[in-house]
C-alpha cells in the first residue's frame, strides 16, 4: 500500500499501554485515562474546517463512532515471528495468485490497454500490484475508515500523522466519491483494490471510467488507472525492466552493494556478472543503464540486477520484499518461470495451498485454529511448534515443507 512506513521506535505512550496490559488493565481502560474520545473529536473539529471539511460533514461523518481499541495493538505489535524472503514469496507467488492474474489480465485487457496508453505502465506490472495487495480485490479489509484512523487520531503513536489521514477520509466522504458504508479498509487506513492511503487517493487517484466518481472500492477500471498513474508520477520509465536475475562469479564480495548503489551494466560485466542463463548483460539491457545488485537472501541466494522501475514498485510501499514479489510477479503473468536460482534453504516455503493443506493436518489433529485460510497466525503457529517438538524438529512455527510432509 501507499504509506508512509510505521516506525517501529516505543514510545511513552506504547510503554504506559505495555504496563497496564501487563498488569492486567485493558486498553479501553487505557484509553480513558488517555482522554474521552468524544472529547478528542471536538477537539479536531476545528482542525478538520480548517481541512476543508464542513461542519455539517464531520458531525454526519462522525456520528456514533465509537474508538477501536484493539486497533492500537495493531499498531504497537512488535511481531516475533518474521518470514525468511522464500516463505514470504511462496504465499505472494504462487501458482495460484498466476493463474488468477492472468485471467484478470484477460478479462480488463481492453482496460489495460486504455489504462496503460495513458500512463505508460504495463498491464503486468499494474495487474501484480493488484493481486499482491488485495489478491484482485478479495481482501480489502474490514475495518471502517472513519473509526479507524479516528482511533489513531486520538491515541497511541503519530496522531498528527493519522489525523491528516482522517481528514482525508472525511473529505472523500464530503465530496461523495465513495459511500460512507462501503469506506473500509485495513486497520491502518489503506482501502480499495490497491490499498491507497486517503491522502494518496487525494493525489493520485483518477475516474478513469467517467462516472464522476472515484471509486477504489467497486470500480476496477478506476482502480487499475489509479495504480498506474500512482506508478507514472513515482518516475516509471516506459518499456523499461525493473530488473532481472543474475549469476554471480564465484566468491564475488556483495558487501556494501543493494538498490541503491548503482553502476552501469557494463561496471556488473566487468565484475564478471552474467544473466541468470549464462548470456552477457548486454544481450539483455544497454550497458550504459544504471543498476543496483540486490541479494535479498545473501550471495549464495537469487540474485538480481534492479533499475528505476523498482525503485517506483519500492515507493509503493517500501519494503524490498515487497517490491520482489511485485516484480516476480510481473515476470510469471508475462510467461516467465520461477527464479532459477534456488533459495539457500533446506525447507522451501509453502504455497497458500499448501499453507491451507498444513491447517487442515493441525485441525484433524485437534488444534483450534480456526479455519483453514492459509493465513498463518498465532494460533497456527502454536500448533506448529508444538509439532514440531513432537517430532524432534526445532520449535520455531515456522510453516515450511518439512512440517507439511512430516503431517502429511
Amino acid at each position: 500500500m501507499p504509506i508512509c512506513r510505521l516506525r517501529r521506535s516505543h514510545s511513552r505512550s506504547l510503554q504506559r499501554l505495555t504496563v497496564l496490559m501487563t498488569i492486567g488493565i485493558p486498553a479501553a481502560a487505557f484509553a480513558q485515562s488517555g482522554g474521552d474520545f468524544s472529547a478528542c473529536m471536538q477537539k479536531l473539529q476545528p482542525q478538520a474546517a480548517r481541512a476543508g471539511i464542513s461542519a455539517q460533514s464531520f458531525a454526519q461523518f462522525t456520528q456514533g463512532v465509537t474508538p477501536d481499541m484493539s486497533i492500537l495493538e495493531k499498531l504497537n505489535y512488535q511481531p516475533e515471528f518474521r518470514q525468511p524472503i522464500w516463505d514470504y514469496l511462496a504465499g505472494l507467488v504462487d501458482d495460484q495468485r498466476v493463474s488468477e492474474g492472468k485471467s484478470n489480465l484477460a478479462r480488463y485487457a481492453d482496460v489495460l490497454r486504455r489504462v496503460s496508453a495513458q500512463y505508460g505502465v504495463d498491464p503486468a506490472t499494474v495487474v501484480a500490484v493488484w493481486g499482491v495487495e488485495s489478491n484482485f480485490g478479495q481482501t480489502q479489509g474490514k475495518y471502517p475508515l472513519v473509526q479507524a484512523l479516528g482511533t489513531l487520531s486520538c491515541y497511541g503513536r503519530r496522531q498528527a500523522y493519522f489525523q491528516k489521514e482522517f481528514f482525508a477520509t472525511l473529505r472523500i466522504l464530503q465530496s461523495g466519491d465513495i459511500q460512507p458504508q462501503r469506506l473500509v479498509g485495513s486497520w491502518a487506513g489503506a482501502f480499495g483494490h490497491t490499498q491507497f492511503m486517503p491522502t494518496t487517493f487525494e493525489r493520485l487517484a483518477v475516474d478513469f471510467d467517467g462516472d464522476g466518481r472515484r471509486d477504489l472500492m467497486d470500480n476496477a477500471a478506476d482502480a487499475l488507472a489509479s495504480t498506474a498513474n500512482f506508478l507514472a508520477k513515482g518516475g516509471w520509465q516506459t518499456g523499461q525492466p525493473w530488473g532481472f536475475e543474475v549469476r554471480l562469479p564465484a566468491g564475488m564480495n556483495t558487501a556494501g552493494e543493494g538498490r541503491r548503489n548503482k553502476k552501469s551494466v557494463s561496471a556488473w560485466a566487468a565484475q564478471g556478472v552474467t544473466a541468470v542463463d549464462g548470456q552477457p548483460l548486454d544481450a539483455r539491457v544497454s550497458g550504459s543503464q544504471k543498476a543496483g545488485l540486490l541479494t535479498p537472501a545473501g550471495a549464495a541466494g537469487p540474485a538480481f540486477l534492479v533499475f528505476r522501475n523498482f525503485d517506483v514498485i519500492y515507493g509503493y510501499n517500501a519494503a524490498e520484499s515487497y517490491a520482489l514479489a511485485i516484480a516476480h510477479l510481473s515476470d510469471r503473468l508475462r510467461g516467465a518461470g520461477p527464479f532459477v536460482t534456488a533459495w539457500p534453504t533446506d525447507d522451501p516455503g509453502l504455497s497458500r495451498a499448501e499453507r491451507i493443506t498444513l491447517q487442515k493436518a493441525l485441525l484433524s489433529r485437534g488444534y483450534d485454529i480456526g479455519e483453514p485460510d492459509g493465513l498463518i497466525g498465532s494460533k497456527t503457529r502454536d500448533a506448529i511448534k508444538t509439532e514440531q517438538s513432537k517430532l524432534g524438529l526445532t520449535p520455531d512455527g515456522r510453516a515450511g515443507q518439512k512440517i507439511l510432509r512430516a503431517l502429511q
